[in-house]
């Protein structure tokens, strides 16, 4: 385990080589919500490439870029595109950026993610906060040694979801007018769509949205005492399990179509995020 405290060191290194700044807030932004790193003020970005140990994603919509700067005046480091567990690397490879962004200082992380909606009260290009999750990825980026020096051997997931940041959410989409639902979130490998069987299978078990990431980065976080809010853009939909067919290209003009919401939301929820 002491590799990778050498490698989180490693990539710090190579961020401060191009940014000092040393972020309060971290965000990971999902496919085709990448456009807030564009609202970063003073930002320095830096491709994925140049950081060390970092992976490199290779799904389209996500532009591959970690973003440095400001945003309503907090210091933030956005990750402008995720990894993913179906593109091949291992759980643990995919949450590596996580450690390193709350090694750079950052507390609390705000995640969002594309979604397929299974509740009958959502519609395309909904937002959802979520307040729990269920990991049917078969996997878990803790398995193996525990480094204490990360987080403890067996982390609480009894409130994964800040309940205070999801209070804060809330009020704000009041204040804003928008639709905000509030529900659970399946995570799954991917990379195919569901079957209407194992649509129907995931309603069941109560979930509202499902997707192919969140889970293992909001375990990692967890383990390392951030505070987490998840935001999920409902692009496509599976209510009660009967499938709206749909091409990759139509998530993405989802998600873009949403962008927009998603970002005047996440600017004013760390405008009045208290420390």
């Amino acid at each position: 385990m002491e590799q990778i405290l050498a490698k989180i060191e490693k990539s710090i290194q190579s961020i401060q080589e191009y940014s000092k700044v040393k972020p309060e807030i971290a965000i990971i932004l999902g496919t085709g919500l990448g456009e807030l790193a564009e609202d970063i003020e003073d930002k320095v970005s830096i491709p994925y490439q140049k950081i060390s140990n970092f992976p490199v994603s290779t799904v389209h919509g996500h532009s591959g870029n970690l973003v440095l700067g400001k945003i309503e005046g907090k210091n933030v480091v956005a990750m402008q595109g995720r990894f993913h567990f179906y593109e091949g690397y291992s759980m643990k490879e995919i949450t590596f950026p996580v450690r390193v962004m709350k090694k750079l200082g950052a507390n609390i992380i705000i995640i969002s993610n594309a979604a397929g909606g299974m509740n009958r009260f959502f519609a395309r290009g909904d937002l959802m906060l979520i307040h729990d999750h269920i990991n049917l990825m078969g996997s878990n980026p803790l398995i193996g040694p525990n480094e204490e020096k990360l987080g403890p051997r067996f982390p609480d997931m009894s409130q994964a979801y800040d309940l205070e940041l999801i209070k804060l959410t809330q009020k704000v989409a009041l204040e804003e007018g928008i639709l905000m639902h509030k529900g659970i979130y399946a995570g799954l490998t991917g990379p195919m769509l569901e079957t209407p069987a194992e649509y129907r299978y995931l309603i069941k078990m109560g979930a509202d949205v499902v997707g192919m990431s969140t889970v293992p980065e909001v375990i990692v976080a967890n383990h390392m005492g951030m505070r987490v809010l998840g935001i999920s853009c409902i692009t496509d939909l599976a209510i009660d399990g009967v499938v709206e067919k749909v091409q990759f290209g139509e998530i993405l003009k989802a998600a873009a179509k949403s962008e927009p919401i998603m970002t005047r939301i996440v600017r004013k929820v760390i405008r009045n995020i208290d420390y």
